[in-house]
């Protein structure tokens, strides 16, 4: 029996995650689709095999009470998200956003606003808490495995496919996305948030853009990082395609102007209660993977994951991750937690994520599931960092909350 009416908002790639989901759900109906560009919606259709009704965004409200929509799903550009999101809250509909909530304090303060005014949910798509390998990690910290946690170590490697992607994209516009410490590391903070259980206080920043941009475009006179869309056939019919409707190009050249985000990032945080981390986010790597660690009074605690060795071209393909997980206690030998291959999907995160969100499955008892303040508390990280970045100087996430509104 169906209990919950879906649409979808934004189709892009991302959004084909939420449609197969909300296809195979005994428990959901995707009722609508909305897009400014209906060559995409017609693909995602296509590829469902279905005739989902599809809107344009000036109809978004009118859409909601047509098709008696209970859950809007946003995965629209990042700048974008408050405007969907306060939107379908004050139409009476709960929200699932894919991350960033948002990308600034005043998207924040509307999102913040409107979830009060109407009592409505919002849940952020942070799918690396469902992970099993980050699950095993908050596991293992909350039974004490390495006593009370002092430090954290968290370096993130994105190859030069997967990290020139950002700069082929919107994404290379700070003004929609961010910049990487708002839209990746969006992620990597929550985790460390949740890892932990406790948000930042301090934050301090360096970065630059170093590898991509015009300026830099001279180190790389061959092609190896053009992107041929026609060598994907979801890519070139849910962009190439549809060049023609909005002008909107999917494959920019990563060192023409107008890359106004970072590429190497290094950022202090300060969390509640005084754990500091150390965290490093390069986006040109020869190879692609992560690792942390925590420094315990009783130990240390280290994950390392392997993804892609190198990229073998410039459209990302993944592979699945190889991770190690292990603890040792002081004046004790390292004890080997997990070796393994990782699943697909974020390492099976992303089938858990969809599990729960759509109620096929009960609620997480590691919390895994992201509200609306978990949302915000990643958001803080990020937004102070940029601020960092800008002034030279530490940020106090209080000062970001006092602007918004919100309590400390």
């Amino acid at each position: 029996m169906v209990e919950r009416r879906y649409a979808i908002v934004g189709l892009g790639s991302r959004a084909q995650l939420f449609t197969r989901a909300l296809a195979g759900s005994p428990r959901a109906e995707l009722v609508a689709f909305c897009d400014h560009n209906e060559t995409r919606m017609r693909v995602h259709n296509g590829w469902l095999g279905a005739s989902v009704p599809g809107y344009r965004p000036a109809d978004f409200t009118a859409m909601l009470t047509k098709e008696r929509v209970d859950v809007v799903v946003v995965c629209t550009p990042d700048h974008t998200h408050a405007d969907y999101v306060v939107a379908a809250l004050r139409a009476g509909c709960d929200v699932v956003t894919e991350k960033p909530m948002t990308t600034d304090l005043g998207g924040a303060r509307r999102i913040l606003a409107a979830r009060r005014e109407t009592g409505g949910s919002v849940r952020v798509a942070f799918n690396y808490r469902y992970n099993p390998v980050h699950r095993r990690v908050r596991e293992l910290l909350a039974a004490g495995a390495i006593g009370e946690i002092g430090s954290v170590e968290f370096s993130w490697l994105l190859d030069t496919a997967h990290g020139a992607d950002y700069f082929r994209r919107w994404h290379r516009d700070k003004a929609n996305s961010g910049g990487l410490l708002v839209h990746k590391s969006g992620h990597h903070f929550d985790l460390v948030n949740w890892w932990l259980g406790r948000g930042p206080e301090t934050v301090f920043a360096l970065g630059r853009l170093f590898f991509y941009g015009d300026e830099n475009g001279r180190r790389h006179p061959d092609d190896r990082f053009a992107m041929d869309l026609e060598a994907s056939p979801k890519l070139r019919a849910l962009y190439r395609d549809a060049e023609r409707e909005d002008g909107y190009v999917r494959n920019q050249d990563v060192f023409a102007p107008g890359v106004t985000i970072e590429d190497e990032l290094s950022v202090l945080v300060r969390h509640r209660g005084g754990v500091v981390l150390n965290y490093h986010l390069h986006a040109y790597s020869p190879r692609e993977g992560y690792r942390v660690a925590f420094a315990g009074s009783e130990g240390r605690l280290e994950l390392d994951v392997r993804e892609n060795e190198f990229p073998a071209g410039a459209v990302p393909t993944p592979e699945p991750g190889r991770a190690r997980l292990t603890v040792q206690r002081h004046w004790a030998s390292p004890e080997v937690v997990l070796d393994e291959v990782l699943g697909e999907g974020h390492g099976g995160g992303d089938e858990r994520m969809l599990a729960e969100l759509l109620g096929d499955a009960d609620p997480d008892e590691l919390g895994c599931a992201a509200d609306h303040d978990s949302g915000l508390q990643a958001l803080l990280t990020g937004l102070a960092a940029n601020r960092s970045l800008a002034t030279d100087a530490p940020v106090t996430v209080d000062e970001l909350l006092a602007e918004i509104g919100e309590p400390a």
